[in-house]
């Protein structure tokens, strides 16, 4: 089902659906960055759900689980506040994780060279849509799981991340990805919500090369509540 979206003056393309009867319900928000102001379009809930043609029970996303990229988390704000001022001038810089892609959307706007990445099937509409609504340029998806061996991607100086760290067996899979993905000098920049994988996941990043610092999140004020992570910060 194909219908015109416009929002706020842009023009963009929507394709979801749940059904005939039951549509995908969304919400749209304005996220401020100083003088910068990002337009969103996400899930409503996380009740929505729609996998019409199976692809995302084929990659292992559960119904449960779907829905899950197509909401703006705490972390993902964190770590777009963190972009919204750091010096990305010369480099060329990956998103893990994606999801809505905020950070990648707010540096698209300051114009860097910003490449996103999600698992999710259904990341790369969403972040098509977006980018329309934001006027911006296109911004170059890769649809890779942290598992594989050759994703296409090549090497980045500086690799962000939020809320990467869920699952137990990722700490490993994502030290491999990061090494495989980062330059010879590089930085690693990821925000956890204070999930018990990041521990091990700095000692198999120490394992490789990396130096590696921590702080907790600080400034919360454009939050609802307080995040009580971390920013984890890892160099070669």
């Amino acid at each position: 089902m194909w219908r015109e979206l416009t929002h706020r003056g842009y023009l963009a393309i929507d394709s979801s659906y749940s059904g005939p009867d039951v549509p995908l319900r969304f919400r749209y928000h304005t996220y401020e960055f100083g003088q910068r102001d990002i337009h969103l379009r996400s899930l409503r809930d996380t009740q929505q759900f729609q996998d019409p043609t199976g692809s995302a029970e084929e990659l292992g996303i559960s119904p449960a689980n779907w829905s899950l990229f197509g909401v703006v988390w705490d972390s993902s704000q964190v770590l777009a506040n963190l972009m919204a001022d750091y010096n990305v001038n010369g480099l060329r810089i990956l998103e893990l994780g994606c999801g809505l892609a905020l950070s990648s959307l707010l540096l698209n706007l300051r114009g860097a060279d910003i490449t996103a990445t999600d698992y999710h099937p259904e990341a790369e509409g969403y972040l098509e849509i977006n980018t329309v609504l934001n006027d911006g340029d296109a911004i170059p998806f890769v649809r890779t799981g942290w598992e594989d061996a050759d994703s296409g991607l090549g090497k980045f100086d500086l690799i962000i991340g939020s809320d990467v760290l869920y699952e137990s067996e990722h700490y490993t899979q994502l030290a491999n990805f990061v090494e495989a993905h980062s330059n010879p000098s590089s930085t690693t920049i990821i925000v956890d919500p204070g999930r018990k994988q990041h521990a091990r996941f700095s000692k198999v990043m120490v394992s490789k090369g990396f130096t590696h610092s921590q702080h907790p999140v600080e400034d919360t004020t454009y939050l609802a509540k307080p995040h009580g992570g971390v920013v984890i910060t890892y160099t070669r």
